[in-house]
């Protein structure tokens, strides 16, 4: 069956408190309203963004044989990802994310890979991955398994095959991030980290420069999301900046991999860049109206109402 999305990564269930006045000292109890269980993880928040879009996507990802793993699958079939192409291992736990919210504060993360490290590039149908529109990693460099070489190899035919591929990455700590992603770089068409994980790969806090590095190391297109700042874009003939969608913020928990669902969507229906940012602008700012990574995201008809209500400021620079 062919397929918009193939989107392929890390599967994470996260466990969330609504935000707390504070973080406990030593033996102190604090107490939130509500400590939801929700779907995490970029391939897995991208896949049901992208559902709730109205795109047909395939998820490609390891989990454990727990219950967590069974809650992974139910949650995508639930949304109506395609999961035939999700593997269940015996020998690591389904990923989880502690995910801490503190009122006015960053959210803090304390992070399991678990099955994550499992995926190979095996596991990778390269005639699914030739099926689609559109081929998708996310969350790449906390793929330990994940090989360079073979990613490159599996993009290299994607392209070759007419196929958009997009990365996007998470970056826990420097070390080497560049090794990852020198070979699959050349073979990306559009490369999608934040400002806070370009920093700890190219060791540059201005987004432009980080922009610069990718472009150089061989990416097609760079897109530097940042937050409350909006975002860059950067390509051979394009320097695109963004504002952002003013909107209630309740928490940023998948922010960034509805922002990449949003910019696919915007690459399907055969918009320019300009109209890509928009897309991915309006739905990373439908995420951050609750804790959850997916669950106050736009449908296809409401994200294309709230566009049309609110203008997005994008300028060339």
């Amino acid at each position: 069956m062919s397929l918009d999305c193939l989107s392929v990564g890390i599967l994470v269930v996260d466990h969330l408190c609504d935000p707390i006045s504070h973080l406990p000292a030593q033996g102190e109890l604090v107490l939130a309203e509500r400590l939801p269980l929700s779907v995490g993880g970029c391939a897995s928040n991208a896949a049901i963004d992208l559902a709730r879009l109205g795109v047909n996507v395939g998820v490609v990802g390891c989990v454990g044989r727990d219950a967590f793993g069974e809650y992974m699958v139910g949650k995508l079939k639930a949304a109506g990802a395609d999961t035939r192409d999700i593997v269940t291992v015996d020998d690591a736990e389904t990923s989880g994310s502690l995910v801490i919210n503190v009122a006015g504060q960053d959210r803090r993360f304390i992070h399991a890979v678990g099955a994550n490290a499992r995926l190979r590039s095996q596991h990778i149908s390269r005639d699914r991955v030739r099926q689609a529109k559109i081929f998708y990693v996310g969350g790449y460099l906390l793929l330990a398994g994940l090989e360079p070489e073979g990613l490159a190899e599996i993009f290299r035919d994607a392209r070759a095959h007419g196929v958009t591929t997009v990365l996007d990455v998470v970056s826990p700590k420097p070390g080497d991030s560049w090794e990852k992603l020198a070979p699959v770089l050349p073979e990306t068409d559009v490369f999608l980290p934040n400002q806070d994980e370009a920093a700890v790969i190219t060791g540059e806090t201005d987004p432009l420069r980080q922009a610069e590095r990718f472009r150089s190391a061989g990416a097609h297109t760079v897109v530097i999301t940042c937050g409350a700042a909006g975002s860059l874009l950067l390509s051979e003939q394009l320097r695109l900046r963004a504002g952002i969608y003013p909107v209630e913020y309740r928490g940023g928990t998948g922010s960034g991999d509805a922002f990449d669902a949003g910019y696919i969507a915007g690459l399907l229906a055969g918009e320019d860049p300009a109209g890509c940012l928009r897309w991915g602008s309006a739905v990373g700012a439908s995420c951050v109206r609750s804790i959850g990574a997916t669950d106050s995201v736009f449908t296809r008809d409401e994200a294309q109402a709230f566009m049309r209500r609110q203008a997005l400021k994008i300028e060339p620079f």
